[in-house]
């Protein structure tokens, strides 16, 4: 059956035509709903794209039925519910590279805008004046160019700055020394860069550590005559803050990109001489609007087809050749995590994973998190997947500890699950046959080695003749075959455990 794709804003036609070559896929191009319209329409889509201008609010995703993936074709995501869709187990994928270029070119015609006064002096000659000693500038050579947020466009910004001989300080607290001096830029911490910059520009998301970034406070900290660019996002600058630096004179000038309303309206910005203002253009040229627009197409279609998360804002990236690694032993923990939570008779609080051998040179997350998945999915009614696995365990009080050993003294690779309860501990170990087919190898203390796969019934029973004989009656009773079976004991102990694989599950009201 065919993956049912919305594009619900408007993307560049490459990318909706790459999309319906596919026989995979049924694309629907819907332009110009609100919410309520979308609300509507939603239910029965695989996956959703947007640009800006449409919103992924909670209230969609509410409505989505089937919903898999959200594209945004862009780098932010402002417009989208990242919360609600990563609790609802939906991906949400953006473009961060897409547009990266044009958005640092933009940032580098607004470092010369202001530098040489060319909208003003624009506007002077159309009005018949000639009035050259108004509009003296400032040469780029020799100046400090200061980048907060050392990210791809921060980098090409970087570069460019270079080539007209700037000096380059970045502020990025997840950038490495080793990584500025291997790029022939400074760092600092952001107060000393505001004291030290002629030019600041902004290349960093807003969120809840950002918002209000430049504040009063740190652009008064800014080095007078300075001057701020701003294209990446609205509400990193305060900007009641900033009409007050510009219009005492203690900032050169400002050019803005983007603001904390859009558009401005009747914002007092508008009022000022010094400052450049244009209508959200970062993303705004014909090769980055291609450009975004497969790129997320591309995207959808590989993660609609094998799972890969690329460019995931709510998943960890894990490489398409990674991934073929990684499943089977994502799937021999989600088998052993539903295993456990079938076990389980008490709420589960901590659920420990260790990987040993081989499983170590494998992502522990995306393994732990499909242990989380089986475990929690055997009692939630909601669907549980990779994206909000860990969001439903923090909600469920249930914390997550992951740990790698070295070789396992029988098996080349293992996934351990132990989960805790408040007065009790169970635990489950597997590993895979030929690396691709799973099986369990232990539970609890008592070695057994079976298929991990079908229908399966777990016994833990007084080890003394009669017992499997018992079971296989109740079971014929149903007329149910028995596939396999395993036994496993333990020294020194009286009891045994089987495992028996079955061909259809047994009534829930069947005394094992």
């Amino acid at each position: 059956m065919a993956k049912r794709i919305l594009v619900a804003d408007k993307i560049a036609e490459e990318g909706v035509d790459y999309l319906k070559n596919q026989d995979e896929f049924q694309v629907d191009v819907i332009h110009g709903m609100d919410e309520a319209e979308l609300c509507e329409k939603i239910a029965g889509y695989n996956a959703v794209l947007v640009r800006s201008a449409v919103k992924i609010t909670d209230k969609v995703i509410e409505s989505a039925d089937s919903l898999r993936v959200v594209g945004r074709a862009g780098i932010g995501v402002d417009n989208i519910d990242v919360e609600k869709a990563t609790e609802k187990g939906i991906a949400v994928l953006n473009t961060p590279d897409a547009n990266a270029t044009t958005t640092a070119e933009l940032t580098f015609a607004h470092i010369l805008s202001l530098s040489r006064n060319l909208p003003a002096a624009d506007r002077s000659v159309r009005a018949g004046e000639w009035k050259r000693s108004q509009f003296v500038g400032a040469e780029l050579a020799g100046k400090t160019l200061g980048v907060i947020g050392y990210g791809t466009i921060g980098r090409i910004v970087a570069d460019r700055a270079k080539a007209f001989r700037m000096d380059v300080v970045i502020y990025d607290p997840f950038v490495s020394a080793e990584i500025c001096e291997q790029d022939g830029v400074g760092s600092a911490e952001l107060d000393e860069l505001l004291k030290t910059a002629d030019y600041v520009t902004l290349h960093c998301p807003v969120n809840d550590k950002t918002r209000g970034l430049l504040n009063a406070e740190r652009l008064a900290q800014m080095k007078k005559g300075a001057r701020l660019i701003n294209c990446a996002r609205g509400g990193l600058v305060d900007e009641a803050a900033l009409y007050d630096a510009l219009k005492s004179g203690r900032l050169a000038g400002a050019a803005l990109d983007v603001f904390e309303k859009e558009p401005p309206g009747d914002s007092p910005l508008l009022e000022l001489d010094n400052i450049v203002l244009t209508p959200h253009l970062g993303a705004s040229t014909a090769e980055a609007q291609t450009a975004a627009g497969l790129e997320i197409a591309r995207q959808i279609a590989v993660y609609l087809k094998t799972g890969e998360p690329i460019h995931a804002i709510n998943l960890p990236p894990v490489s398409g050749e990674e991934l073929v690694k990684l499943k089977p032993y994502m799937t021999l923990a989600r088998r052993l995590g539903k295993m456990l939570g079938h076990m389980a008779d008490a709420p589960i609080r901590q659920l420990d994973v260790t990987l040993s051998g081989g499983a170590t040179e494998r992502d522990i997350r995306s393994i732990s998190t499909e242990g989380l998945v089986g475990l929690i999915s055997t009692y939630m009614s909601i669907p549980v997947n990779r994206v909000n696995a860990r969001t439903i365990a923090g909600q469920q009080g249930i914390k997550l500890k992951e740990s790698l050993r070295d070789a396992h003294p029988v098996y080349h690779a293992t996934v351990s699950l132990t989960a805790h309860s408040e007065n009790r501990q169970i635990s489950v170990e597997g590993t895979l046959f030929d690396s691709t087919h799973p099986r369990l190898v232990r539970i609890g203390a008592y070695d057994i080695e079976t298929v991990l796969d079908g229908h399966l019934i777990a016994t833990r029973h007084v080890d003394q003749p009669g017992v499997i004989a018992a079971i296989s009656t109740l079971l014929a009773e149903q007329n149910i075959n028995i596939q396999h079976m395993q036994m496993g004991i333990a020294k020194g102990n009286n009891m045994a455990v089987a495992v028996l694989g079955i061909e259809r599950p047994a009534d829930e009201a069947t005394p094992f």
